[in-house]
């Protein structure tokens, strides 16, 4: 055991983009002193969320782990309207928190993706309400009730439903007292206002330098938590970026064509489908109904027709063969990828193209490759047994969980990563 205490910082969509300013802040800086530190991180396929978290905590591939998108498959069901991969029963493999926990160390989650009734111990995982659900009972039920009711009881009027800044400023404050009062071996913590202030003004917007200084400012507090605890001397910091964000200009309607090559149609009131496109954003899944070869066939063709149309923004198509390499879910056979500027979507509309900048929207997403070039996730590792100022180059994701395996003494057996040896003192 190189420490006793590791405290995971996920800080969605904190890319290389981000880097050069972040690095200026004096949390960041600090940290990046007192550690090691890399601006190409390379993620998963796709880029989402959910599946990139799963990653983390798993040290194997999507095609490996089963968390392929944010949402199972829930076709024509709006993404509002949607169940997601909540539950931890949907991962397929150990995860670090199961490992840690096996050893008798405790664990604690603060909005952390597809932990809800997870063995984490202390734990406030992240699931939404669905219409008709009450959020504050099912976030209870999917975690440690009397933990998150305390932590409901002492922050919860910092927050106002999942509006930005205040749901970061929470779960920050939930971090504090939970270092201070419980001080787990393993704290996963997930904070989403870089995220979210991207998908909604665009990455290059006036609002991300005002985003980075409080993401900064919730560093500093973590800090001063962990001094307070006196776990200073024995407490690794890992900030990790789980995918990068473009801005948008158009986004592509794919089903429609779908639909008018009759591979969806409405039968009795009733959407029916032999192939549909279930977008992660900058890329799809072409799902198509078990053993019907014809339907396949044609989606394929529609599709490759569409890729010789400049507006429906298709970068690619990949074969099977190709996702094989790209450690795609194994029972997608076809997936296309986006160009820089274009996102798809899921559901049917009037127009299949939308033109974003004709009605003056700003947006951003991800679900891309991870291959696109200025893509890669920024890592940082900090604390009393890493190397200070210490410029990694290249890194995957599945680096991550047996990485934190070494920091606390524990093995993450059949990972596809390995441990990051060349951080450690």
């Amino acid at each position: 055991m190189d420490a006793k205490h590791v405290i995971v910082i996920s800080y969605d969509a904190f890319s290389e983009e981000n880097w050069e300013r972040a690095k200026t802040l004096p949390n960041m800086a600090k940290l990046i002193k007192a550690g090691a530190y890399s601006t190409k991180l390379r993620s998963v396929y796709p880029t989402l969320t959910y599946t990139v978290h799963t990653t983390i905590v798993t040290g194997v591939y999507p095609d490996k782990h089963g968390i392929f998108h944010n949402n199972p498959l829930q076709p024509f069901i709006r993404e509002k309207e949607q169940e997601w991969f909540w539950y931890r029963e949907a991962i397929k493999v150990p995860t670090i928190y199961d490992a840690v926990q096996q050893k008798k160390m405790s664990t604690a989650g603060l909005l952390w993706p597809v932990s809800g009734k997870s063995a984490i111990k202390y734990n406030l995982p992240e699931v939404h309400a669905l219409p008709k659900e009450n959020l504050g009972l099912k976030v209870l039920k999917s975690g440690n009730p009397i933990f998150g009711i305390g932590l409901e009881l002492k922050y919860g009027r910092y927050r106002k439903g999942i509006r930005q800044p205040f749901l970061d400023d929470f779960t920050t404050l939930c971090a504090v007292d939970t270092i201070k009062r419980k001080k787990p071996n393993l704290l996963l913590l997930h904070l989403i206002e870089l995220d979210d202030t991207k998908h909604r003004l665009g990455t290059d917007s006036r609002e991300i330098e005002t985003t980075l200084i409080r993401m900064d400012q919730r560093l500093g507090k973590i800090r001063r938590a962990i001094e307070e605890a006196g776990m200073q001397e024995d407490t690794v910091v890992l900030i990790v970026g789980d995918h990068g964000q473009f801005n948008v200009n158009y986004k592509v309607h794919l089903n429609n064509m779908l639909q008018e090559q009759g591979l969806i149609t409405t039968e009795k009131g009733e959407m029916k489908w032999r192939a549909y496109l279930q977008s992660t954003g900058g890329a799809a899944y072409l799902h198509v109904k078990e053993g019907d070869k014809e339907a396949e066939k044609i989606a394929i063709n529609t599709l490759q027709a569409a890729m010789e149309k400049e507006q429906y923004g298709i970068e690619r198509i990949f074969s099977r063969q190709e996702l094989d390499s790209l450690h795609v879910e194994r029972s997608i056979n076809t997936m296309i990828e986006a160009k820089v500027g274009y996102s798809f979507e899921d559901t049917l509309e009037e127009r299949i193209l939308l033109d974003l900048r004709a009605d003056n929207i700003k947006y951003a997403t991800h679900g891309y490759s991870p291959d696109k070039e200025n893509y890669r996730c920024v890592f940082i590792a900090s604390g009393p047994c890493i190397k200070n100022d210490y410029p990694l180059g290249d890194m995957e994701m599945v680096d991550i969980a047996p990485t934190i395996g070494r920091v606390l003494g524990v093995e993450m057996k059949n990972c596809d990563g390995r441990v990051l040896e060349e951080i450690f003192v």
